[in-house]
């Protein structure tokens, strides 16, 4: 019932990402005020990613889910009967809340699911979420210009206010219990917490920081006390940064490569790129859940980093000018690798206790505007002087090579539990191995 909210709510707003995009074009005729309009909503959902944690420790996940679909329905609302006067406050209002909300049912929703479902089954959960949001988005961009041209931008918006309304009543209806985030649990009393990261137990040392970070004089930050606690986490996070730096090299790209290929036509390769690459998310879900289900464990933090590896070295070769059916192969790869690493990745931060989960999933994704902020910035600067392919290759070239350190990181205490001789430390190191098979770790 919330992953069809959930898909129901991304079909709007993947549908107002173009409708939004040409309305405030539209209304100032001006292409400053896109990306002014686009650096606002980034800057809100960074904001909102540093705030995640803290409103996740005072409030339940639910109400949070509820009141952030509730308050952009409003917005729209707001921006459907604003006169033509007050059309640029209420554009600007727009950006501020759905960037924000955005960013906080997200992390509520990632955060929350491991007590949803229950820590087993939460690679399902993460996948069958991912896979209704990427159907989402294939019918949110195939849809959005036929809306727009025989609709109007006003029934666009009239359509994503009832998505919002749609995903609020699910939500309401959630058969969840209203806990405060873990703010009152123990950490070991939590579900995950006999879960193991490579260095130890994830539950006890990240609890006691945590705490510690709370109840202490320091106020030190329990996202980066989580951190601490299991050593990897922050290259993982990092290496979350970078690879949203690269997606943004591919977004601003893909319309100047697409011109260059069909000037007359150019958002015949996007779209397409976009549909292809959707599948290939969608059908990589399928194998996850198979797999998932008959293997009885996730595919791991390894998963991550090659997923990260294969993604990014696809969207360098989808810039490289080979034939249209080649190119079609290499969006279905990037799609699929890009599934596997959403997949992997969240799961992965859902085996941390939730006294620490919904902080760290904030900063992730205050990391992640932040590498996407500022990757649309460079990357539309470079565009100016380089070949798409160039810049392309450059931004996840990068991603690829801390994907690399973030594997050796992850696969060295693996190795050495496998080969250690006996004794108490060299099985320590062997469970925390096992244990990153099975979707814990750090």
């Amino acid at each position: 019932m919330l992953v069809a909210g959930y898909a129901v709510s991304s079909y709007g707003t993947f549908l107002n990402m173009v409708a939004l995009n040409l309305f405030v074009y539209a209304t100032t005729g001006r292409a400053l005020a896109m990306g002014l309009f686009m650096a606002v909503r980034l800057a809100s959902g960074f904001v909102a990613g540093l705030t995640a944690g803290g409103l996740l420790a005072r409030f339940p996940a639910k109400s949070i889910m509820l009141w952030t679909n509730s308050a952009q329905a409003a917005v729209m609302l707001l921006l459907i009967v604003a006169p033509d006067g007050l059309r640029t406050a209420a554009l600007t209002a727009v950006s501020v809340v759905t960037g924000a909300c955005g960013t906080l049912f997200t992390v509520s929703l990632r955060s929350s699911i491991p007590e949803m479902v229950g820590a087993d089954r939460r690679a399902w959960a993460n996948s069958l979420s991912i896979t209704g949001r990427s159907l989402a988005m294939v019918a949110g961009f195939a849809s959005a210009g036929v809306v727009v041209s025989l609709a109007g931008y006003t029934a666009a918006f009239v359509v994503d206010m009832a998505t919002f309304v749609v995903c609020a009543v699910t939500v309401a209806l959630l058969p969840v219990a209203a806990d405060r985030g873990g703010r009152d649990a123990s950490p070991d009393s939590e579900g995950d917490s006999g879960e193991r990261t490579e260095e130890g137990p994830a539950g006890r040392p990240a609890g006691g920081a945590a705490a510690r970070g709370r109840t202490g004089r320091r106020r030190t930050p329990v996202a980066f006390l989580a951190q601490a606690a299991a050593p990897g986490l922050g290259l993982m996070v990092a290496l979350r940064g970078v690879d949203a730096f690269g997606s943004s090299s591919h977004n601003a790209a893909l319309p100047v490569y697409s011109s260059s290929l069909d000037a007359a036509d150019p958002a015949v390769f996007v779209s397409a790129f976009w549909c292809l690459w959707a599948l290939g998310n969608i059908a990589a879900q399928q194998v996850i859940q198979r797999y998932t289900r008959r293997a009885g464990r996730t595919v791991g933090a390894l998963g991550f980093g090659y997923g990260t590896i294969l993604m990014s070295s696809a969207f360098i070769l989808a810039f490289a000018s080979f034939p249209h059916a080649a190119t079609a192969v290499i969006a279905l790869v990037a799609g699929a690798a890009d599934g596997l690493t959403e997949v992997s990745y969240t799961s992965h931060l859902q085996t941390l206790p939730s006294v620490l989960r919904g902080h760290v999933f904030g900063l992730s994704a205050t990391v992640e505007n932040l590498g996407f902020g500022v990757g649309m910035i460079l990357v539309a600067a470079a565009l100016d002087g380089h070949s798409p392919l160039t810049v392309v290759a450059w931004s996840h070239g990068a991603a690829v090579l801390v994907a690399l350190a973030y594997v050796l990181r992850v696969a060295r205490p693996r190795e050495a539990g496998v080969r250690a001789p006996g004794g108490r430390r060299a099985t320590g190191r062997k469970e925390a191995g096992d244990s990153v098979e099975r979707g814990g770790g750090g």
